[in-house]
C-alpha cells in the first residue's frame, strides 16, 4: 500500500525532476557529478535524490497540498549574474 501511495503522491508533482536536472545540466554545460562536487556530496547521492519519487519535494508538503486540492508544479528561474 505504501508503494502505491508514493506513486500517487509522486504524480501530484507535475515535473519530472530527473529530466529537469538533466536538461539544466546540459543548458549549463555541466554534469550531475560536477553539481554534486559543487554542493559537496557524491554523484550517487544526487542521482538517488532526483530518481526517488519523493526525494526532492517533502512528502508532508505534498500531502498538505493534496488535502487542499492542489497539484505541484515547479518553475525554475535563473538567478541574475550566475
Amino acid at each position: 500500500m505504501k508503494l502505491i501511495e508514493n506513486r500517487v503522491r509522486a504524480n501530484m508533482v507535475r515535473n519530472n525532476i530527473e529530466i529537469d536536472v538533466k536538461v539544466k545540466c546540459i543548458e549549463e554545460g555541466t554534469t550531475q557529478a560536477a553539481v554534486a562536487e559543487q554542493i559537496e556530496t557524491t554523484k550517487s547521492y544526487v542521482n538517488r535524490v532526483i530518481k526517488k519519487p519523493n526525494g526532492v519535494v517533502n512528502n508532508t508538503f505534498v500531502q498538505m497540498m493534496e488535502a487542499l486540492g492542489y497539484d505541484i508544479e515547479l518553475h525554475y528561474v535563473k538567478r541574475e549574474g550566475k
